[in-house]
């Protein structure tokens, strides 16, 4: 198995699955945006997009779709959820949740504030900053009264909404999200799995 990936990026889902699984990888760190700073990387994948994973023929690039294929092809139980569980149907909107939902307004603060500040875009910048605090209600509720999303434990869906706080927290967008989150994001970096992670990502 390799993991491309890039510090502080969607590959931090897959990197943190790896190392919650304990799973033997090989990882490539590399500068951001690789497709302009890595030679050679648009031959390794086409898209120059972070996460690109490959383990044996699979080669995939969707950062909530590695989490479903490691905890489903190499898990335990207790990080996937599986169909007879009651939870399933709500594992899987969580999983793609965190992605599509809640991270997809993130990419353009970072766009606009981090990357491109020169466009001038700063107003589109805060608009979408107050759209990712409006998405997060689900999440907030939700973690009024557990632990964790879904299932009674932790499971792939932590890992996709976990990484959406980290980048919040990046971005300077935990200001004002409910507490049921803070708590929540405070519990996800004490475990073990998240620590080796970032290590991981140090190295």
């Amino acid at each position: 198995m390799k993991l491309y990936h890039c510090a502080g990026a969607r590959s931090f889902r897959a990197l943190w699955t790896l190392e919650e699984l304990g799973l033997d990888y090989i990882l490539e760190t590399m500068p951001f945006p690789p497709r302009f700073t890595v030679p050679g990387y648009l031959d390794i994948n086409p898209l120059g997009t972070i996460p690109f994973f490959t383990d044996g023929p699979a080669a995939m690039t969707e950062s909530a779709a590695i989490c479903e294929y490691l905890v489903t092809k190499y898990g335990s139980t207790s990080l996937a959820v599986t169909p007879d569980e009651p939870d399933y149907g709500a594992y899987l909107n969580w999983l793609h949740h965190g992605e599509a939902t809640l991270t997809f307004p993130q990419t353009l603060v970072l766009r606009y504030r981090v990357f491109e500040p020169a466009k001038g875009l700063q107003a589109a910048a805060d608009d979408y900053a107050k759209w990712f605090a409006k998405r997060t209600v689900l999440a907030a509720a939700a973690l009024e009264t557990r632990d964790y999303l879904c299932a009674g434990r932790f499971t792939a869906a932590d890992i996709s909404v976990g990484y959406a706080l980290l980048l919040a927290e990046r971005l300077d967008l935990l200001a004002g999200l409910a507490p049921s989150l803070i708590a929540y994001w405070t519990r996800l970096q004490a475990r073990d799995g998240f620590t080796r992670a970032v290590a991981a990502e140090r190295r």
